[in-house]
C-alpha cells in the first residue's frame, strides 16, 4: 500500500453532546419491548434479512429461538425498490453493510438501491416501524454507516460517492456539506467489480473507511472534523490487483479487510494519518472472498464462487490462522453473528436462503438449517439481534 494524501488527525465529538443527543432521539425510535436487547440472556433473538427485490424492497423479520433455528413473523416494506448491478447474479447490491442496526436509538437502515433513497425502521422486539424514507444524496446507495448521532451512506454508480446525515428527534437530516464524490472507475464491466464495496467507521468514530474493489483497488480512509464533516479528500491506499470489498474491525481497533482480488484477509493499522500499514495476510485458497464478519478473535469470510465459509483465528497480535472451510448453500454472500458470538448467519444469494451456524468452542461451525427468505434471489443485508 502508498500512502496517497495526509489529513491532521480529528478528535470525537464530545461526549456530553452525544448524551444529550441520545436523550433527544428518545422521541423519534420506539421504545424496546420486554424481549429486547436490554435484557440479554432472557430473550430469544431476531434476525432481520434484506430481500432487496426489484419489485418492493423489504426486510424480513425471523424470531430466532435459543437452538438457533429461525421462524417468519413478519415481512416489512422498505417503501423503496431494490437494484441489481450489472453482472451480479448472487449478490445484486455487490457490498456489505446494506442493512445496518443503530443499537443505541434502536433503529435499522435499509437500502433502497432501485430508488436511491435509505429506509429507516425502529425496531420493537421482533417488529419493525417504518419512521422515514429519505433520498440517499446519490445513485445506487449500497451501504450504510452509523456512529452516535451520525450516518453516513455510500452510493455506487456514477464514481461513487458518500453522503452523511445528523440523527435528530425528527429522523436523518441530509448535511449538504458532508458529500463527497469518490471519482472511481465503476463504468467498466462488469459493473459489480467497480462499483465500492462498503462504507465503515473505525470504532471511535474519528475516520471513516470505504472500500472500493476494482473501482478503485483502494482502501480510503476520510478523516472527520468536531462536527462530523469529512476531509476534502481521502487518504488512499492502493495496490495494482487488489479489490477491497467487506471491512470489519478487530478488537483493538485494527481494520480486517476481505479482499476479493487476491482472495485474501489482510489486517491493518490506521495510522495517525490515516494512511494503513499492513500487519497480516493470508488466503483463503477459495473463490470470490468478498465478506467478512467477525465474532471476538475468530473471523468469518463469505466466499460466493466456492459457496464455502472460510474461518480464522486471531492469535498472537494480528496474525490469521485458518480454521478451515464450511460448506453453505449456493451463492454465499453477507453475514452477521449473534451478540454473543454463539451463532452465524450467511446469506445464499443464488438460491434466496440464510444459512445458519453454531459456532463451536474451536471456532469450527455447525450447521443448524437453512431458511427461505421470500422473493430474495440475489439478496444482500442481514442484522442478527
Amino acid at each position: 500500500m502508498k500512502r496517497a494524501n495526509t489529513f491532521v488527525r480529528t478528535t470525537r465529538i464530545a461526549a456530553a453532546a452525544a448524551v444529550a443527543m441520545s436523550m433527544a432521539l428518545a422521541a423519534f425510535a420506539v421504545p424496546a419491548s420486554a424481549d429486547s436487547d436490554r435484557h440479554p440472556g432472557k430473550h430469544q433473538g431476531r434476525v432481520f434479512v434484506q430481500t432487496d427485490s426489484t419489485s418492493g424492497n423489504k426486510v424480513v423479520a425471523y424470531h430466532r429461538a435459543p437452538d438457533g433455528s429461525l421462524r417468519k413473523r413478519a415481512i416489512y416494506a422498505t417503501g423503496g425498490k431494490g437494484g441489481i448491478l450489472g453482472g451480479s447474479v448472487v449478490d445484486h447490491l455487490a457490498s456489505q453493510g446494506s442493512l445496518t442496526h443503530d443499537r443505541r436509538h434502536n433503529l435499522l437502515y435499509a437500502v433502497n438501491a432501485g430508488s436511491n433513497s435509505v429506509t429507516v425502521f425502529s425496531v420493537d422486539g421482533d417488529r419493525l416501524h417504518r419512521r422515514q424514507v429519505i433520498s440517499s444524496g446519490g445513485t445506487f446507495p449500497v451501504s450504510v454507516t452509523v456512529h452516535e448521532d451520525r450516518v453516513y451512506v455510500l452510493n455506487a454508480r456514477k464514481g461513487g460517492s458518500i453522503q452523511g446525515y445528523r440523527l435528530t428527534e425528527k429522523g436523518l437530516h441530509r448535511v449538504p456539506a458532508w458529500h463527497r464524490e469518490l471519482r472511481l472507475n465503476t463504468s467498466t464491466a462488469p459493473e459489480f467489480l467497480h462499483t465500492p464495496g462498503q462504507i465503515i467507521f473505525t470504532p471511535d468514530g474519528s475516520r471513516l473507511v470505504v472500500s472500493t474493489k476494482m473501482g478503485g483497488n483502494s482502501i480510503e480512509v476520510f478523516p472527520l472534523d468536531r462536527s462530523g464533516a469529512p476531509s476534502a479528500r481521502p487518504v488512499v491506499s492502493s495496490k495494482a490487483g487488489s479489490a477491497p470489498f467487506g471491512l470489519t474491525f478487530d478488537r483493538r481497533g485494527r481494520l480486517v479487510v476481505a479482499d476479493a482480488g487476491p482472495n485474501a484477509v489482510l489486517t491493518f493499522r490506521i495510522e495517525n494519518d490515516s494512511d494503513v500499514t499492513l500487519l497480516d495476510d493470508i488466503l483463503t485458497g477459495q473463490q470470490a472472498s468478498c465478506w467478512v464478519t467477525r465474532a471476538g478473535n475468530r473471523f468469518y469470510v463469505s466466499n460466493a464462487g466456492s459457496n464455502t465459509v472460510s474461518g480464522f483465528r486471531q492469535s498472537r497480535g494480528a496474525h490469521l490462522a485458518p480454521l478451515g472451510n464450511t460448506t453453505t448453500g449456493t451463492g454465499t454472500v453477507d453475514s452477521a453473528v449473534t451478540p454473543d458470538n454463539h451463532f452465524l448467519y450467511v446469506q445464499t444469494g443464488g438460491v434466496g436462503a440464510v444459512d445458519g451456524f453454531r459456532v463451536n468452542d474451536d471456532g469450527s461451525l455447525t450447521k443448524i438449517g437453512t431458511t427461505p427468505v421470500p422473493d430474495a434471489v440475489g439478496g444482500e443485508g442481514i442484522v442478527v439481534l
